[in-house]
């Protein structure tokens, strides 16, 4: 075939990296985003009372406007350039830290949140250009590796506002300015370091049949279709109670000084295992079967989302944090692996470019859902929410007939 035929391009290392460190600076800033948001939105005085559903409305902000532009940027990106299309989320990602730095106002840093819109639709062009640099045979490590990048950078950026806020004495602005230079370093080493990537098919015609024809072949695709659906449920369930765990923290601690470091434990930790946990999930993964492993991971979110608003003590808390963010990076793991196995290779790259997208519809429904439950039924809401999303996720999974697991070589 031609896609196996194709050999590495020389030099694929840097650009593996550079997509690294853009995926790991990205995640980083928007953790701290919302691990400050809480804290951030009493600095600017939203009352106490009303802060609970701001977060999760705010939250919700994020990708409201992107998500109807999520599937042309990856036609954008395989049509004319796929290193503008990863750029311009740079820029906008440090146009964004520097507005909610500056903000004064509540409706200011909506504003701003609603912005992060335009910068989504990177990471599946990143995944898309890294099928086709690396070398076959090491295509799955590379790929796992890259994913990793997300959950290190979900772990470092609410550490490091600890470490800024607490140890520093950095203002929460301060720490939005910095993650804003950072995505400015990331705009130059992609723009400047790193070549263009074409793809072994560029596509012709219209944007929008392109972008639409991506879709439908998405939907079209009962195995694709299942591994985007089982990924929206988890993205979904995380989203329901995810802007919340700061406010758990305040809980325990109270508001003075020390949260920010209480909140980094809790958050990053739990992403730091997340991040570990997806290589030792794809190598059983390869020994037990990816399906059965994506149904493992999907119960054991329900565990750690049930338990967790329950937890008496931070380092409780911290322990269920990390059982979910296993869970959550687990199955992020298992898709990538199906999908890169299943997927014809004409489809392939528009498939990926679309990888996301349930991410982003959770994203606008998760956080919105989240408001009205906590604002109804107390911080306890949006976690049991979510652990009965998952649930309800496992049991279709366990109705699906699982696939053959592969074959060692």
């Amino acid at each position: 075939m031609h896609d196996s035929s194709r050999s590495h391009i020389p030099g694929w290392r840097r650009i593996v990296a550079a997509y690294w460190v853009t995926q790991l600076v990205e995640s980083a800033g928007m953790s701290q985003v919302f691990a400050l948001l809480p804290a951030h939105l009493r600095e600017l005085g939203v009352p106490d009372a009303e802060r609970v559903a701001f977060v999760g409305l705010f939250s919700s902000l994020v990708f409201v406007l992107g998500l109807p532009l999520v599937p042309l940027w990856g036609v954008w990106a395989d049509k004319y350039s796929r290193k503008a299309v990863i750029v311009r989320s740079a820029v906008v990602e440090a146009v964004v830290f520097t507005l909610v730095a500056v903000a004064q106002q509540p409706w200011q840093v909506a504003v701003a949140l609603m912005l992060v819109g335009l910068q989504l639709g990177n990471t599946g062009v990143m995944l898309a250009g890294i099928r086709d640099v690396a070398p076959r045979a090491r295509l799955g490590t590379v790929i796992a590796l890259f994913g990793a990048a997300s959950p290190v950078g979900m772990a470092l950026g609410p550490i490091a506002a600890g470490l800024l806020v607490d140890g520093v004495g950095l203002s929460i602005a301060g720490v939005y300015a910095v993650a804003a230079g950072l995505s400015v370093g990331t705009a130059l080493l992609v723009g400047l370091g790193t070549r263009e990537i074409r793809p072994e098919v560029v596509p012709s015609g219209p944007v929008l049949r392109l972008a639409f024809g991506a879709v439908r072949g998405v939907l079209a695709d009962r195995d694709v279709r299942g591994l985007f659906a089982a990924y929206g449920v988890v993205f979904l369930a995380s989203q329901i109670s995810r802007s919340y765990t700061p406010l758990l923290v305040e809980h325990l601690v109270g508001t003075g000084s020390g949260l920010a470091s209480s909140i980094a434990e809790v958050i990053g930790l739990g992403a730091m295992i997340g991040a570990l946990a997806a290589p030792v999930a794809g190598w059983l993964g390869d020994r037990v079967g990816y399906r059965p492993m994506l149904l493992v991971s999907l119960v054991a979110g329900a565990v750690a989302s049930a338990i967790m608003p329950f937890m008496p003590q931070v380092l409780a808390l911290a322990a269920t944090s990390v059982l979910l963010g296993g869970a959550v990076a687990t199955v992020g793991a298992m898709v990538f692996s199906l999908l890169a196995i299943e997927v014809p290779p004409e489809r392939r790259s528009a498939t990926l470019n679309l990888v996301y997208l349930p991410l982003y519809l959770a994203g606008v429904v998760g956080p919105a859902t989240g408001s009205v439950l906590a604002s109804t039924m107390g911080l306890p809401g949006p976690y049991l929410a979510g652990a009965a999303v998952f649930v309800l996720g496992a049991v279709v999974m366990a109705r699906r007939r699982s696939a053959p697991a592969p074959v060692l070589a």
